[in-house]
């Protein structure tokens, strides 16, 4: 059986989008009806595919995938092409897709860089594909662990499915000399760990790669690297899990629950909830502790915690304490 369903994970200048378009074109032939080529955002795919010229040949992109032979019309401002035969192609953005598809039964769909795009747009897509026996290819280079990480794991284990992982050196695309050039010029824009990290992405489809200006991304590349990270990560019995807290105002609220052994820190759990009360997190953490068998340790709450709120005088951390929360240990920072 032929794969309906497509992931591919390619380095930068690989050709994703030449095969892509091409593909498009041959399905247009062997099967009448309207495909859709998209992008990111709306005004990406003007730049980068309908008025793209290919530099090898000095050819437009879709003049070469789709000869104006094969054409009835090609219409401009919404980047569509109709075909002889009735079959249409069209540029579009996962910015717009609910404008752009609506009431529109594709019969095959490529999404270019799906790690930026808005996932959103294949849940829109996915029933309709379904029900037309449709494609779908997701083609990208990654951008750490986001919604394209989750679907190329889910495309690597599911029949059905084409899933491939191409780093420059698995291609030949680009010389050794090319590929040190490139790595040089990262590291002097960037520095040692952001150009590094941000090289491994565009050229070894590295998932590990940190994006620009975020914090620990050489750390955290480390940590994984080495093995740290792993589903097991039990504390030993009798050892105390404490709590860290990050207090969420207008957004989320975070607790990573952790352990001390020996020169080791465990990092064992970790909750994020926005729109709930002490109480809810009070029950929460009792709930999980017993569930586990955990010993309660402390509760490690930001300096601000002291900080006396407006209107009723205490503080957020006595407010944790009287709310039942800082009773199995004395919390750092809490003032009862």
């Amino acid at each position: 059986m032929a794969a309906t369903r497509a992931m591919a994970v390619w380095h930068r200048r690989a050709g994703k989008d030449e095969v892509a378009l091409h593909h498009a074109a041959v399905s247009c032939v062997k099967r009448v009806g309207n495909y859709v080529h998209c992008l990111p955002e709306y005004a990406q795919g003007r730049k980068a595919i309908w008025d793209a010229v290919n530099p090898h040949t000095g050819k437009r992109r879709i003049d070469e995938a789709f000869p104006l032979a094969m054409r009835e019309s090609t219409q401009d401002a919404e980047m569509r092409i109709r075909c002889v035969n009735s079959s249409t192609w069209q540029v579009i953005g996962s910015d717009r897709y609910d404008t752009s598809l609506v009431g529109t039964s594709i019969a095959g769909v490529v999404f270019s860089e799906y790690a930026l795009a808005n996932p959103s747009a294949w849940a829109y897509c996915r029933p309709v594909l379904e029900e037309n026996n449709g494609w779908a290819a997701f083609i990208t280079t990654p951008r750490g662990r986001n919604h394209a990480f989750e679907m190329y794991k889910h495309a690597g284990k599911m029949p059905g499915w084409f899933c491939e992982h191409l780093t420059a050196h698995d291609t030949k695309a680009l010389t050794h000399e090319q590929l040190a050039e490139s790595l040089a010029e990262y590291v002097a824009l960037y520095g040692e760990g952001s150009g590094s990290a941000l090289w491994r992405q565009e050229y070894e489809c590295s998932w590990e790669g940190g994006l620009l200006g975020s914090f620990y991304q050489s750390e955290m590349s480390a940590v994984r690297a080495e093995g740290r990270i792993t589903e097991d990560c039990i504390p030993p019995p009798g050892a105390l899990v404490s709590r860290a807290w990050d207090l969420g105002i207008g957004d989320d609220t975070s607790i990573w629950w952790f352990c001390v052994v020996g020169s080791q820190v465990f990092i064992v759990d970790h909750l994020a909830q926005s729109g709930v009360g002490l109480e809810w997190w009070r029950d929460e953490i009792e709930k999980r502790h017993n569930a586990r068998g955990w010993a309660h340790g402390s509760d490690f709450v930001p300096h601000d915690a002291k900080v006396k709120e407006l209107g009723t005088g205490r503080t957020t951390s006595r407010n944790y304490a009287k709310s039942g929360i800082a009773s199995h240990a004395r919390a750092a920072g809490v003032d009862r």
